[in-house]
């Protein structure tokens, strides 16, 4: 007979015992979300290295400041609101140094940085290929246009699937500022894709 498993803490309870300095549910905490905090950091960000720098801030900002955290609102909502305002810092530095270009070199060759459709034939249809080409590269260009705060706003409604209410929580506004947010970036976007959409 095999050795018993300890019970599975819930939430409230594994912070609670990383508040009292127990690094094992510190470790079971940042597994229950680091795939959600990186995939968070790169659909915001779009850059892996970007992301992954985001991702150890991230952790290390919820280790030092656990103690703080007061049940008020939800572990998720704090932890995102941690993500986007770092994510929020990243893309003003971008926005001001303008450093992330379509194409960046690797050892690999270039790699196109756009968000190309994959197309699900092996040989694919060039004419198709063409056009996910193009309308991934407008969206690129239509989500650099967008603010820091409109691009959140945007990404965290149509690729994290939140509802305008969270996202107002998180970035520490109401839902009806998120939802004016939200108007604002998907026209910019429509303008952008045009006829994309």
């Amino acid at each position: 007979m095999g050795a018993k498993l300890a019970p599975r803490l819930d939430e409230h309870e594994l912070i609670r015992a990383v508040q009292h300095g127990d690094q094992d549910a510190f470790e079971a905490l940042v597994r229950s979300y680091d795939q959600t905090v990186l995939g968070l950091a790169m659909n915001l960000l779009r850059s892996p290295e970007d992301a992954r720098d985001v991702y150890q801030e991230a952790f290390l900002r919820v280790y030092k400041n656990i103690h703080s955290f007061r049940f008020d609102c939800s572990f998720h909502t704090w932890l995102y609101r941690i993500v986007t305002n770092l994510c929020f810092d990243y893309l003003r530095k971008r926005k001001i140094r303008k450093e992330e270009p379509a194409v960046v070199e690797t050892g690999d060759g270039p790699l196109d940085r756009t968000y190309a459709v994959e197309e699900e034939r092996p040989a694919g249809d060039p004419e198709r290929r063409y056009q996910n080409h193009q309308l991934s590269q407008r969206i690129g260009r239509a989500l650099e246009d967008l603010t820091p705060r409109e691009r959140m706003v945007f990404e965290l409604r149509h690729y994290q699937g939140m509802r305008l209410r969270t996202i107002g929580e998180i970035l520490g506004t109401s839902e009806e500022a998120a939802k004016n947010c939200l108007f604002r970036a998907t026209q910019k976007m429509r303008a952008v894709l045009g006829e994309f959409v």
